[in-house]
């Protein structure tokens, strides 16, 4: 048997709905002829299990590493990084929008670059790449210097978030992808959580070599990163169809399973243009990238400025750290919860609706009130609104497009577009708004009230509508005298793929 597994398209049963499909393409061989569904259970159920612990756990900590060198600046900051570069705030703040900026601008390719040079080679060249830049950060004596190693330090970050959502998404079924990208985003705030501390730690080695603390923490978290990069190699692997961690039967299982799912993502695929503006043309694209700013917008400005913030209520130095980790924790917490029950049941646009209201809640409170406890309630609120919206976001667009590289091009533009807002973030909360940060705490409550909650709710009945329509086979002439093959291609336009809601 080949090593590579090829299958052409599948065409299910008309009006059948992903993921309930009986019937798959009887040209990819089934390894498990003969058993009984019992077995194939668990058969599958060991499939899953290996693919859990072969891909999430090495991937979640290449994110907790990419978080924590993207933040680690407000760190370097406070141990006399300014004084050092001789930069006031505001340019500071410049620094902390090139990262955003170049961050951005390269994510809507990365998933391309992603499918075309395989994962196992992509994802650790990038990570070694921005090791390299966050190591040189601590070598420089200017904020020129600073500028330059931050914006290439944003390029080569720009393909982990969007790649790693991607690959996952080509591995597991839309019921099964909102708890393992919960569990991979929830590392951002595991890094929120002793980020602070670490760098603190490594702080205390300020003199040796001649270098302040500051410069310390770049050099050691960036020769660190370097260091996982190069084990990457051997750590990462590619997709389905030619993971060599896999024997045959297995990857032939799992591009069954996947076109079970109606997912057509295990296999190879050739790219041409028409799949890039296919994404361009989708209305969904743009829905989902106005929830995902909803969002992302105001995780940037919470991770960057939550110590601020806490200071600001009366606690300083390792008091204000200490208090830093339990709003992180709890919302690493809910992610996974909520990424276990949108996955149960398919209603990811509710859970986003009732989670924005936490955020809501929270930022109103510490806007609208200046005692301690009900400000650092706030925070919690604001914790618990935020994380969770990230991966469910994710997750329900990832559901909802389908193609390999239409989807690519899609999470691409939606997280691009998010985190182009973290420019945004790097300037919302001023020195000069202290104590209440009250231009800040506005601008972050827009987002959540405007973008993620309002855009779930238009984005929740609008697939609501055209799955009532696709249904009762308003969509039907979409596939009139087209052949098989046409009706695959069509993707998530195809009149029997009925969305996540």
């Amino acid at each position: 048997m080949s090593a590579k597994i090829v299958a052409p398209p599948a065409v299910p049963p008309h009006h059948l709905e992903y993921g309930n499909k009986e019937d798959i393409d009887s040209s990819i061989p089934d390894p498990d002829v003969g058993a009984t569904m019992e077995e194939r259970a668990a058969i599958d159920k060991r499939l899953v299990r290996k693919l859990d612990l072969k891909l999430i756990p090495w991937l979640t900590l290449l994110y907790l590493v990419s978080f924590l060198d993207r933040t680690n600046i407000g760190n370097a900051k406070v141990d006399g990084l300014l004084k050092d570069l001789h930069m006031s705030s505001q340019t500071y703040n410049i620094g902390l929008t090139l990262f955003f900026i170049s961050y951005a601008g390269f994510e809507p390719l990365t998933n391309i670059l992603l499918k075309r040079l395989r994962p196992s080679l992509f994802i650790p060249t990038i990570i070694v790449a921005w090791g390299i830049c966050m190591t040189c950060m601590g070598l420089v004596h200017n904020y020129q210097g600073l500028f330059a190693t931050r914006w290439f330090l944003g390029m080569a970050e720009a393909g982990l978030f969007p790649g790693v959502n991607y690959y996952l998404s080509c591995w597991y079924k839309r019921s099964e992808f909102g708890i393992r990208a919960a569990i991979f985003f929830s590392a951002a705030a595991v890094a929120g959580s002793f980020g602070g501390l670490l760098a603190a730690a490594i702080a205390q080695m300020r003199g040796v070599g001649g270098k302040p603390g500051w410069a310390w923490i770049f050099i050691l978290e960036g020769l660190v990163t370097i260091i996982i990069g190069g084990v990457s190699f051997f750590m990462v692997h590619d997709f389905p169809d030619d993971a060599k961690f896999l024997p045959a039967d297995d990857r032939l299982r799992v591009v069954r399973r996947l076109k079970a799912d109606g997912q057509s993502s295990a296999e190879h695929e050739s790219f041409k243009m028409e799949y890039f503006w296919a994404s361009l043309k989708d209305w969904k694209t743009y829905a989902f990238a106005i929830i995902y700013m909803g969002c992302d917008g105001p995780l940037y400005a919470f991770s960057l400025f939550l110590p601020s913030i806490i200071q600001q209520i009366g606690y300083t130095g390792t008091r204000a750290n200490l208090l830093s980790v339990p709003p992180y924790a709890a919302a690493a917490i809910l992610t996974i919860l909520v990424g276990w029950y949108a996955d149960k049941t398919n209603r990811r646009g509710l859970c986003n609706i009732g989670t924005a209201f936490l955020g809501i809640a929270g930022f109103a409170m510490l806007l609208g009130s200046q005692n301690a406890g009900v400000k650092y309630a706030g925070t919690f609120l604001g914790a618990l609104g935020i994380y969770p919206c990230i991966a469910n976001t994710i997750s329900w667009c990832a559901n909802n497009v389908e193609g390999v590289y239409k989807r690519g091009v899609t999470l691409g533009i939606v997280i691009g577009w998010g985190n182009i807002n973290g420019v945004m973030s790097s300037n919302v909360y001023r020195d000069q708004d202290k104590p209440k940060y009250i231009p800040g705490h506005s601008v972050i409550l827009g987002y959540l009230v405007v973008f993620l909650l309002g855009g779930s709710i238009v984005t929740h009945f609008l697939l609501e509508a055209e799955n009532k329509k696709r249904r009762e086979g308003k969509r039907d002439h979409w596939i009139t005298d087209n052949s098989d093959a046409e009706i695959a291609a069509l993707g998530d336009k195809r009149p029997d793929f009925i969305y996540t809601t």
